[in-house]
């Protein structure tokens, strides 16, 4: 399992912690673990030009996901092939403000985000409300199975 995190934000992050909730969704979700995962942690105006420069719009946002090979979830008899997953840009200067508004950590809010950024990889959305409440719901099973505590609140932009 390649995931690697680059940060370039200028906000100290706990980059082990997102690491291993990335692990802990591949193993939950049955991706190959030989798939490949980037993080990339990027302050504002980088993440404006990436909003800008991927889905044309303007304006900083929290996390972007950039998939590459178009994997789903697989089951533990059929787990995902092994490929490119994708990229995932986050902000934590956009987390922390937030994370502030909804009354969490930054942490969570980092990981809450992480978790968004890879269910998108995988192909789930909330442009309509039935998918919305499966990948919200997913996404909360997620970060309560792995911090052991309830899931923070979404905050979509």
């Amino acid at each position: 399992m390649s995931i690697e995190v680059n940060n370039e934000s200028g906000v100290v992050v706990d980059e082990s912690e997102l690491v291993a909730l990335s692990r802990f969704i591949f193993e939950s979700l049955y991706i190959h673990p030989q798939a490949e995962l980037s993080i990339l942690l990027v302050d504002e105006p980088a993440m404006e030009k990436l909003h800008l420069e991927l889905m044309d719009e303007p304006g900083s946002t929290d996390v972007l996901s950039v998939p590459m090979d178009e994997l789903t979830p697989g089951t533990p008899d059929k787990p995902t092939p092994q490929g490119m997953l994708g990229d995932i840009a986050i902000c934590p200067q956009v987390a922390q403000v937030q994370a502030r508004n909804a009354g969490h950590s930054t942490q969570d809010e980092m990981l809450l985000l992480t978790t968004h950024g890879i269910l998108h990889l995988l192909g789930y959305d909330h442009a309509e409300p039935e998918e919305k409440e499966e990948m919200f719901g997913l996404q909360r099973e997620l970060l309560t199975a792995f911090t052991g505590k309830a899931a923070p609140s979404e905050t979509v932009q």
